[in-house]
């Protein structure tokens, strides 16, 4: 008797158990469902409103995803309003007092998630009033960097009743939003009237625009917000065939205008003029740093040097970074040198106006420490030798020379030249102990070149041929040509180059519809750098030959207003936009020996549709990816469904 009840108690333990181990429970598929709104206190869109203190309560435990940078509340406050998570509620507490027939919205963007598997309750807002009514107007769009057209995330946008322009310096936004990873902006709770727009980075979160470091946008045109009856068609497609739909719904809603503005940030050119930084990097060079281009290099008068031919002077062409080569050595051993500088600074009141430094250029490694370390080193290099000679060795004294970089690739593309490339500035070149021969037959035949100093970079050189398709050229340099700024000069160099032929290249022909006089046109690779430039002609066409293949290219057009060649920002109290910039919504993978001819018409697609995604730094904020992890899970389990 006992043994058979013992008999059916293990029987029934190891059924359990065999029941547990077929169907281990993992859980089930991931919550997909973010938390659903229940109530408010007080109501959504409640009017007469005197509560400060919001509660808003959901059907399931919350909490809140960067508050600080995704919830915004119009319109804006002087002390920012506690907002928390409290169980399955959001408790918003304002601080400020509340103005009367004022409609305040919280915009939650998708700020608000589920505690467990955090699927976020996107574009939720919450609005009351303090007045009879409630305003219940959008006005919404993009803003992007107007010098590449990046998205440009949590920037402030806001309106402004007042449409005088000193509004935007002078008093904080009358409604306002905040821009996602998209870029894209809706401003919520406002009245119907005309308005300005305006975008601004606030670094001081003031509201105003009182700095010239932030970046800003704003809109030449007023803006009314209206209303308009719409209709949305939802597809339900037919889960056998992908291709076919089921059903299409029509879901009748109301269409906040204008709905698609497009704001182009800019951070205006620093006016301010002063020194940054100065320092002597190197033994031989010392090198001054200004906050903003200048027309005039200062002026340097030795106090304990004479100043006099003293230096090589490589400046940029903004002449806000200026290097100064010592050409005496003996100066350059000099632990210290005084010198007083005269140049132009922005005073008090923004003017340019005459200042006088004394600088002290003071060498990193003190004159006694660098002779110790000269010591070190030659007892050094000596031990070696002897250790050498003692393995019977032949110990040869190798000289030095001028450091020189020679890029003349063995495969030369036909639209470039040789290069050469020194660590510091040449005193003297023999153009005559250059030589340049192309091969004809098997005999090597010279051919005139043209040798000269690159204009933007400072201590480059570039040695221009006739370079013909397919040709074998050698480039011979003697030794001794090329003498340096402290005496060494360049040991020789051969080097055989092959031009490739036309057929190893790609062209891209351009027929351009709505570029302005001046425009011109680069070619990007996919980090968005420029790879070429090159000027729209009068026919608005724009060719690019020599494209490398099995290369992906990207175009920007700028709308070059002053012709200068470059892009420019623009300035607000000048009421001056930008310069316009446009990408062509393409890419374009060259093939060799292949031509391509495409029409762009610079404004066919939208501003914010046109930078492709893969060359965009700004990516989208990913959404959470549920059922992916579901299907994921299920793989595990070794489900098929």
């Amino acid at each position: 008797m006992h043994l058979s009840k013992y008999l059916f108690f293990l029987l029934a333990i190891i059924g359990l158990y065999a029941c547990a181990s077929t169907g281990s429970p993992d859980g089930g598929p991931y919550d997909e469902t973010p938390p659903k709104f229940v109530r408010a206190n007080p109501k959504p869109n409640a009017t007469n409103n005197t509560r400060k203190k919001i509660s808003i309560e959901f059907d399931e435990y919350i909490k809140l995803d960067k508050p600080s940078e995704k919830v915004i509340i119009s319109p804006p406050q002087n002390e920012a309003p506690e907002v928390r998570a409290s169980g399955h509620s959001v408790v918003v507490e304002f601080f400020d007092s509340l103005k009367a027939n004022t409609t305040y919205t919280v915009d939650f963007g998708d700020a608000i998630v589920d505690n467990n598997e955090e699927n976020p309750l996107g574009n939720f807002a919450y609005a009351f009033s303090t007045g009879e009514s409630i305003d219940t107007m959008e006005v919404s769009g993009t803003v992007l960097n107007a010098a590449d057209l990046e998205p440009i995330k949590g920037i402030q946008v806001g309106l402004h009743k007042n449409l005088n322009d000193t509004a935007f310096t002078k008093l904080p936004f009358d409604r306002i939003s905040r821009t996602d990873s998209r870029g894209h902006f809706t401003i919520r709770g406002v009245a119907p009237g005309t308005y300005r727009i305006y975008a601004l980075m606030d670094g001081n979160q003031n509201y105003l625009f009182d700095s010239k470091t932030e970046t800003v946008a704003y809109l030449d045109s007023l803006v009314i917000p209206s209303m308009t009856g719409a209709v949305r068609y939802d597809t339900i497609w037919n889960e056998v065939d992908t291709l076919a739909y089921d059903t299409i719904y029509t879901t009748n809603y109301t269409r906040f205008l204008p709905d698609d503005l497009i704001l182009r940030a800019f951070k205006e050119e620093n006016p301010m003029q002063y020194l940054v930084k100065s320092e002597r990097e190197q033994l031989n060079r010392f090198s001054l740093y200004f906050s903003a281009k200048s027309d005039t290099l200062p002026t340097i008068r030795g106090l304990d040097f004479d100043e006099k031919d003293a230096f090589i002077v490589e400046n940029n062409l903004r002449n806000d970074t200026i290097h100064y080569w010592i050409k005496d050595t003996t100066l350059c051993e000099r632990d210290t040198l005084t010198f007083q500088m005269d140049y132009l600074a922005t005073d008090t009141l923004g003017k340019l106006v005459p200042k006088t430094d004394t600088l002290r250029m003071v060498n990193k490694i003190g004159k006694e420490r660098r002779m110790v370390l000269a010591k070190e080193a030659q007892e050094k290099e000596e031990k070696e030798r002897k250790k050498r000679e003692r393995k019977g060795d032949t110990v040869r004294v190798q000289p030095k020379f001028l450091t020189m970089t020679v890029d003349a690739p063995s495969s030369l593309d036909l639209n470039r030249n040789i290069i050469l490339k020194f660590e510091e500035p040449v005193a003297h070149i023999d153009t005559s102990a250059i030589h340049m021969a192309v091969k004809v037959d098997s005999l090597w035949e010279d051919i005139p070149f043209i040798f000269m100093a690159d204009t933007l970079m400072p201590r480059q050189y570039q040695i221009l041929a006739n370079w013909q398709p397919g040709q074998e050229y050698q480039l011979r340099i003697d030794s001794l040509a090329i003498q340096g700024l402290y005496g060494l000069s360049t040991n020789k160099v051969e080097n055989t180059l092959k031009v490739k032929t036309l057929a190893d290249y790609g062209t891209l022909y351009l027929n351009i519809t709505g570029a302005g006089p001046h425009a011109f046109v680069q070619l990007l690779d996919s980090n968005d750098g420029i790879v070429r430039q090159q000027p729209v002609s009068e026919r608005k066409t724009c060719d690019f030959y020599f494209l490398q293949p099995s290369t992906k290219y990207y175009i920007r057009l700028i709308n070059d207003e002053n012709d200068n060649g470059v892009w420019d920002t623009g300035n607000y109290e000048e009421k001056r936009q930008p310069e316009e910039v446009f990408y062509f919504p393409k890419v374009w993978e060259m093939k060799a020996n292949f031509e391509f001819e495409e029409n762009w018409d610079i404004h066919s697609t939208p501003l914010d549709k046109q930078k492709l995604d893969e060359i965009k730094k700004q990516k989208p904020e990913e959404a959470k990816k549920i059922k992916e992890r579901n299907k994921e899970r299920a793989r595990k389990l070794g489900r098929t469904s």
